[in-house]
């Protein structure tokens, strides 16, 4: 039996506001996110929307955060080392995740204090849809009115149900002073970071070698070797809808009567979201350390040391930290990388003023009888796959 296709008359539409009272005891303010009294371990979170990365808005992206390596810009390229096609930019693939879990994880923060375990078990292509959920890992509640810390746990998932990206991060989140009913803990359905395997890419085929550079190969690279990225990257009112574009829901990134209004040090204009800058840094530093690699593997843990704002000009420092040979893997070597990020002075010039303190953890410096370095916004220790120089 053939079902009835619905159908609403297209006539005039009547005016109704006119006649209706304005009654506001119906009024309704929304807000999303959540105080520290509503958070506990083992609650879940799945996140709304989900987004499908078009081939333009991954390419888009790729271009916007200067990455140089031809995997995330140029198809052909990438069809002749095995890949389906043109890949996402893993930062994008982690902007993504982090950003679709801001209304539920973390809208209400004062802060994001870092990331923590990043791992990429699989490539991302346009046309894939990313979605996200999160576990509440553990909550520290410090009393007195204090903000508390957050632990969040957040997979990212193709349309497939694979986990493309896993991260933790922490939180620092204000108590509201009142009891909330807290959500029920629930199993977890996802594997576990140590039950997931690493997706190697295939072997190379037949690849152009002309269109990176001839310096950044696996056997360019070698422990204590420092390198002080050229170009700087000046931030503009772009990083105000490229929050929103990426799906972050959080307004002290775009709404300036919110970031104005706050108290305390992160008040006043709009914050740069901190996934922008982690991808423009990293983009800065590509074209001499990640334009070969053939996957990000991931981050050990990493800090916005310092916020950022709309005309910051920021820069890029890279440290190599070690070099690995893989059981079984000819044509590439594993490089881990300290990526530093400043702003308000060159890379060289920030070697030349704080050398070795430069690259010390800033959340170590009062531990060590060090003063903060106010120009370092960014730290972060990252794994990346680099190709061997082509015989």
């Amino acid at each position: 039996m053939k079902t009835k296709q619905a159908a609403i008359p297209m006539g005039p539409l009547p005016e109704l506001a006119p006649t209706m009272p304005i009654q506001f005891r119906h009024l309704k303010s929304p807000v999303y996110g959540h105080s520290l009294e509503a958070y506990a371990p083992g609650q879940i979170y799945y996140h709304p929307r989900g987004l499908t990365i078009s081939a333009a808005f991954a390419q888009e992206f790729a271009t916007t955060y200067m990455d140089a390596n031809p995997l995330y810009l140029n198809d052909e390229y990438a069809r002749a080392h095995g890949y389906e096609g043109m890949l996402v930019s893993p930062l994008m693939v982690l902007n993504l995740a982090l950003s679709l879990g801001v209304q539920n994880d973390s809208e209400q923060a004062i802060a994001n204090l870092g990331y923590y375990n990043v791992r990429y078990p699989r490539p991302v292509y346009p046309g894939d849809t990313i979605q996200a959920v999160t576990r509440i890992v553990d909550v520290q509640d410090k009393r007195d009115g204090k903000p508390g810390i957050v632990h969040l746990r957040t997979l990212g998932l193709n349309q497939r149900q694979e986990i493309v990206v896993h991260y933790d991060r922490k939180i620092m989140v204000a108590p509201k002073g009142e009891n909330t009913d807290k959500a029920p803990a629930q199993p977890w359905p996802y594997p576990e970071l140590d039950e997931v395997s690493l997706e190697l890419p295939p072997v190379p085929m037949s690849y152009p070698t002309d269109l990176t550079g001839r310096s950044t190969y696996f056997e360019d690279f070698a422990p204590g070797m420092v390198i002080a990225h050229a170009n700087g990257r000046t931030i503009t009112d772009e990083h105000l809808p490229w929050t929103y574009r990426l799906g972050n829901t959080h307004p002290l990134h775009y709404d300036r009567l919110y970031s104005t209004r706050r108290q305390g040090a992160m008040s006043g204009e709009p914050i740069v979201y901190g996934g922008l800058v982690f991808a423009w840094l990293a983009g800065l530093a590509s074209r001499d350390t990640t334009e070969n690699a053939l996957l990000d593997l991931g981050y050990t843990e990493g800090y916005h040391t310092q916020p950022s704002y709309s005309g910051d000009t920021i820069y890029a420092i890279s440290r190599v930290l070690a070099t690995q040979e893989l059981p079984d893997i000819e044509h590439a070597g594993m490089v881990t990388f300290q990526l530093i990020g400043v702003k308000g002075l060159t890379a060289r010039e920030a070697i030349d003023a704080y050398e070795a303190d430069l690259f010390k953890k800033e959340v170590d410096k009062k531990r060590l009888g060090k003063e903060k370095i106010p120009a370092k916004i960014f730290e972060i220790e990252r794994q990346v796959l680099l190709k061997k120089r082509p015989r």
